[in-house]
């Protein structure tokens, strides 16, 4: 049996990007593949019934058309299984797709997913699992996951534009508040404006929030900014760009396998999507996930 892609697309990706390359994306797959399903869904719930079909007639290859939403939906059909996943971002963060150092350009990173599927080049990445949802990216709470969850409610502006936007809109309301952070070396318990566990370093289109995580090393890099007033927290917003925050005296690291967070009323986000309020939960799962590239 000869090799059996998937190509899924988000339609309302990026304002509709997705949508205007699937045609294209479709077209340079076809050549390279011998089986290749198209799967357009506007729902989850539809989306997972596609997978579901593909996987049954022995999927071999998934290829996303997105941004980190549909990205995050086509981690928890390929963890943990031998299925290899492709990016091509089309959405507004494309923050796993950074991290896998995909062309920001989608047509040009479609070049680049051809080529692992021609070569047969894809290796493993680690995951984070909170619960029964997988992650890829960062899980944050706190500041952080209240811009995400502003960010989230607005259509426009486009790309990473929306998230400046959201941060200084949060930073009328928010305020800091009492955290206690799990890990396998011990227990820290601070007043505290936001905690990042990243399994890769970026997140809110392109932010370094975790500037030195590696999907391939077992472990989370955490970054916790403590207790910072309002006038603190806008010195640091240049900083974020560049990840010199990690300078910041309000600043902390930590580096660990398992993340316990707790807290009253923090919202938590992860790949960009909500996961409800503190508690929860995270382990590191090496090698959990196949990528082309």
């Amino acid at each position: 049996m000869g090799l059996h892609a998937a190509l899924a697309v988000h339609p309302d990706s990026g304002m509709g990007a997705a949508a205007r390359i699937a045609g294209t994306v479709a077209h340079r797959l076809r050549r390279h593949v011998d089986r290749l399903d198209l799967l357009a869904a506007n729902t989850v719930e539809h989306y997972r019934a596609l997978l579901a079909e593909s996987r049954a007639a022995g999927l071999d290859v998934l290829v996303v058309v997105g941004g980190d939403g549909a990205a995050h939906q086509a981690v928890q059909f390929c963890a943990g299984t031998d299925i290899a996943l492709g990016v091509v971002p089309a959405g507004t963060g494309n923050d796993l797709a950074r991290a896998l150092g995909m062309p920001a350009d989608p047509l040009t990173a479609v070049d680049a997913v051809v080529a692992g599927l021609r070569q047969g080049r894809t290796h493993r990445i680690d995951l984070g699992r909170a619960g029964d949802t997988w992650f890829s990216t960062v899980l944050c709470a706190g500041f952080d996951a209240a811009v995400n969850e502003r960010a989230n409610r607005w259509r426009y502006p486009r790309g990473p534009r929306r998230y400046d936007l959201a941060i200084l809109a949060e930073l009328a309301s928010f305020r800091s508040r009492e955290v206690c952070i799990r890990t396998e070396a011990g227990v820290h318990e601070l007043r505290a404006t936001l905690v990042a566990v990243g399994n890769t370093a970026w997140y809110g289109g392109g932010v370094p929030i975790c500037p030195d995580a590696r999907p391939d090393d077992g472990v989370f890099d955490v970054t916790v900014v403590g207790q910072a007033t309002r006038r603190e927290l806008i010195r640091m917003l240049p900083s974020l760009r560049s990840g010199r925050h990690l300078d910041h005296p309000a600043v902390t690291t930590l580096r660990a396998r398992e993340v316990s967070l707790s807290g009253i009323g923090w919202p938590a986000y992860a790949d960009g999507e909500p996961l409800g309020t503190l508690p929860v939960s995270v382990n590191c799962v090496p090698r959990a996930l196949a990528v082309l590239g």
